[in-house]
């Protein structure tokens, strides 16, 4: 019934309802990608110790935790470039920041 008996033209309303469906559905289309969530460092490392790019977390940690002095360890970061290892002494927190492919120290933060 959505043509008028005399004519057979649409109703403006319908067709305005079509016309927005339509714009809805393709505006969710378009941002379903965008709103995807991003990877996350789990999956980012992960990949990169299956590529070859980085070394498991285990051997990075046995080689750094003789460079803190007997620290707590609070936990890793990974940025893509560096893992990030937290640290706790005296009150005091600090980060070794760690090159993953070779396990070497790069930096420092305090």
């Amino acid at each position: 019934m959505a043509c008028d008996r005399q004519g057979g033209e649409e109703r403006p309303e319908l067709s305005l309802f079509r016309t927005l469906l339509a714009a809805a559905i393709a505006v969710g289309a378009l941002a379903s990608p965008a709103m995807a969530d991003p990877p996350r460092d789990q999956d980012r490392v992960s990949e990169a110790v299956r590529n070859g790019k980085s070394m498991p977390l285990p051997k990075i940690e046995q080689r750094v935790m003789p460079f803190t002095g007997g620290a707590d360890y609070l936990g890793p970061e990974f940025n893509g470039n560096t893992y990030r290892l937290k640290f706790m002494r005296n009150g005091r927190v600090f980060w070794v920041d760690v090159d993953p492919e070779t396990g070497k120290i790069v930096g420092r933060s305090r």
